[in-house]
């Protein structure tokens, strides 16, 4: 974007009192202030903030099947998408990480500070006013008068205020404003990001009680052939070697249960904390298996460019951009002079009696100006750092934006293709279960050997956690696509304006 300066041009009036060759140059300058000041014709200098125009793609890359389309995602559902996986207990756990959350608060906060600069900066286009009171008494030496006592009383009002007849003011209220906006929209990337990791972190508990689950039953069904193998060599069918392979198995699948019970709690107690409690406090509410919620068979992802909309860190971004650009004529400002009309009116006598008397008024006026003629390029350099700042500010909303698209393309090829894995891993899941359960037949008859029944045994429990693994990525495929158009947050009325991205 460019970053020329954009001035009002000073009408030609001005000019002439400036050069008037009679008129002394601090009194044409003085003309020239109170020109301005009582026609209201200030300038803003430093460059008017315009969005980047971003265009985004029209449709995204990756093919939208296995119930995905490009039609646009209601507001209810954007807002709150945790609703279709239908589970009573992930959403009461979003309602509560909303009001918890440590990071949120911070988020919140930061906002809070945000709005209270703002406040700051918008007081300084108004006049300071202050009461001061006063009482002394005073007595004189023998040496330098005739040892008399005076008394004097004082009370008034003072006033100040500063003329921003070049806009310093006006940017830093316009720079704070933005600031404003960008923390509110911290505040909502804080949301999105943390019903994504609250939900993620739930699918993963559900997963891990799957995968316990399948172990804890194939340790059942290893037990069983153990058993039938120890009987069939006490009867003198087989060998011992193929009871100890038998035992090997059973202690494998039981040692993998402990590890698969460690991730369990720790998703569990990671799940507590973004849920803003200490660890272990979601254990008894955890504690019976329940399915992995399930997406629904048809979601609509809108167009890209819904996305840029959405996205509330290219939100944050786009505001920090419009901030950054309004430090820019702050620091110009710098250039020109700056005025300040002081005033005060008040009460003043040698006698508290008559300090409230018409005959104890006073009043003072003035005009203060002052301006920098020589700072050894001191403000040249802070214009120079303040636009370096923004072109850098330019690159990080121009990153923010590449890298949403990239999110959601990755998102929707995630979701797509773990859909096709899981279904070959159920249909292997399949044919492993009807594999074993004829292999065993088979050997309690002779009719094949015990490592014929172990592989398929092996082979089956692989493929069934694959199968727990494959069910748990494809929601957690969905959270991630809908954390990455920009899900989780509601918009809210405000008083500061909407911004507004894509420059519309």
């Amino acid at each position: 974007m460019s970053n020329d300066i954009a001035e009002e041009p000073m009408s030609a009036q001005l000019f002439q009192t400036m050069n008037h060759p009679i008129l002394p140059s601090r009194f044409a300058m003085l003309v020239l202030v109170a020109h301005l000041f009582l026609a209201g014709g200030c300038m803003t200098v430093g460059p008017d903030y315009r969005a980047p125009d971003r265009s985004a793609p029209t449709n995204w890359t990756a093919e939208l099947d296995t119930g995905l389309t490009p039609a646009a995602v209601s507001p209810e559902t954007m807002s709150r998408w945790w609703t279709v996986l239908n589970d009573p207990i992930l959403s009461g756990f979003m309602e509560q990480a909303r009001t918890n959350n440590l990071d949120v608060r911070q988020a919140e906060a930061r906002l809070r500070q945000a709005r209270a600069q703002r406040g700051a900066a918008k007081a300084g286009l108004f006049p300071t006013i202050g009461a001061s009171a006063s009482a002394s008494r005073t007595q004189s030496s023998e040496i330098s008068g005739d040892r008399t006592t005076s008394s004097l009383f004082e009370n008034g009002l003072d006033a100040s205020w500063e003329l921003d007849l070049f806009g310093k003011n006006r940017r830093t209220v316009e720079a704070a404003d933005a600031t404003l906006q960008a923390s509110q929209e911290d505040v909502n990337h804080t949301l999105v990001s943390l019903f994504a990791e609250v939900a993620l972190n739930y699918v993963e508990v559900r997963e891990y009680q799957l995968r316990v689950s399948l172990t804890e039953s194939s340790l059942v069904a290893r037990t069983e052939t153990y058993d039938i193998t120890r009987w069939r060599r006490e009867v003198g069918l087989t060998t011992q070697l193929d009871e100890e392979q038998a035992r090997m198995s059973l202690e494998q699948a039981r040692a993998d249960i402990p590890a698969l019970k460690t991730s369990l709690a720790e998703s569990q107690h990671r799940l507590a904390v973004l849920l803003g409690q200490t660890p272990g406090a979601l254990n008894e509410i955890l504690a019976e298996s329940r399915p992995i919620p399930v997406p629904p068979p048809e979601m609509t992802v809108g167009v890209p460019a819904d996305v840029l909309r959405q996205r509330p860190d290219i939100r944050s971004a786009e505001r920090k951009l419009a901030a950054q650009t309004a430090q820019i004529g702050v620091a110009k400002a710098a250039q020109y002079p700056n005025f300040t009309l002081l005033g005060s009116i008040g009460l003043e006598s040698l006698t508290l009696d008559n300090l409230y008397s018409s005959g104890a008024r006073t009043a003072q006026a003035a005009a203060n100006g002052v301006w920098t003629l020589f700072d050894f390029g001191r403000i040249r350099r802070n214009i120079e750092l303040q636009t370096a700042l923004q072109e850098e500010t330019l690159g990080a909303y121009e990153a923010a934006v590449l890298t949403a698209l990239e999110d959601v393309e990755n998102a929707l090829v995630a979701y797509a293709n773990e859909q096709v894995r899981r279904q070959s891993l159920f249909e292997a899941a399949q044919a492993g279960q009807a594999a074993f359960d004829l292999a065993r037949d088979q050997y309690s008859s002779g009719l094949v050997d015990f490592q014929t029944v172990l592989d398929m045994q092996r082979s089956l429990l692989t493929v069934q956690d694959q199968l727990a693994v494959s069910d748990g990525k494809i929601t957690s495929s969905l959270i991630r696509l809908y954390k990455a158009l920009g899900g989780g947050w509601t918009p809210v009325s405000s008083n500061t304006p909407e911004p507004h991205p894509s420059g519309e």
